[in-house]
């Protein structure tokens, strides 16, 4: 979900206001995914490498991730669509982590559509803390499936991605799913995340679709 500063700064406004526009964009594109049958949907939200940011424009995108669970879990009930997240998100703020906790228990049991936020999340460290995790088992030789098994996506239960969409025109993979990407399509576009629409999101998928692709597809 990247541009929500540069569209921002484009407008004259704000950071803040783009990050706003930014959770907008959200709901949309996860009302459209859950609509046309998608399966599964992960939204980079906050990196690993966020933290450097200011800490008003830290404080205000907390203020936003429980405004925006708050108000979306009717919306996610009403529409069938599992919540859960990616990512250590033991540093965020205990109020955020309870946030997130209660909207993941309250969807727990819906079977469409699986939204899943990267949250203080970082593809090297999910794979530290991953083999970490291993060590302190005593596996001393790890193989593919082992590690991938103790990946946050394999705690969640989500496969590895078909497609990465990146926005904003930016052109690398920026510490997402590194594992989990190995053969994935990317599909890059200049558009800037909040003016990133069900439109953008179709030309995405059609691009997609004429690939010829040995294994998945959406």
């Amino acid at each position: 979900m990247d541009g929500n500063g540069r569209w921002a700064v484009a407008k004259g406004v704000a950071r803040i206001f783009g990050h706003r526009k930014g959770a907008q964009r959200v709901r949309e594109i996860t009302e459209y995914c859950s609509k046309i049958g998608i399966k599964v949907l992960t939204l980079y939200a906050f990196s690993t490498e966020n933290w450097s940011r200011p800490k008003t424009e830290i404080s205000g995108l907390m203020i936003i991730l429980k405004v925006y669970l708050k108000n979306e879990l009717k919306t996610f009930n009403a529409n069938n669509i599992r919540f859960n997240v990616i990512g250590n998100i033991a540093r965020l703020s205990q109020d955020v982590q309870d946030v997130i906790n209660k909207t993941i228990d309250c969807t727990s049991k819906n079977s469409g559509l699986i939204l899943t936020l990267a949250l203080n999340y970082g593809g090297r460290d999910e794979l530290v803390r991953a083999y970490n995790g291993l060590f302190l088992k005593s596996i001393k030789k790890v193989d593919e499936a082992q590690l991938s098994a103790a990946l946050d996506t394999a705690k969640i239960k989500i496969g590895d991605p078909d497609l990465i969409i990146r926005t904003s025109g930016e052109m690398r993979v920026s510490n997402f799913l590194l594992w989990q990407c190995a053969y994935c399509e990317f599909y890059f576009t200049k558009t800037l995340w909040p003016d990133f629409t069900p439109h953008a999101l179709d030309q995405a998928i059609s691009d997609y679709r004429k690939r010829h692709r040995k294994y998945g597809g959406i």
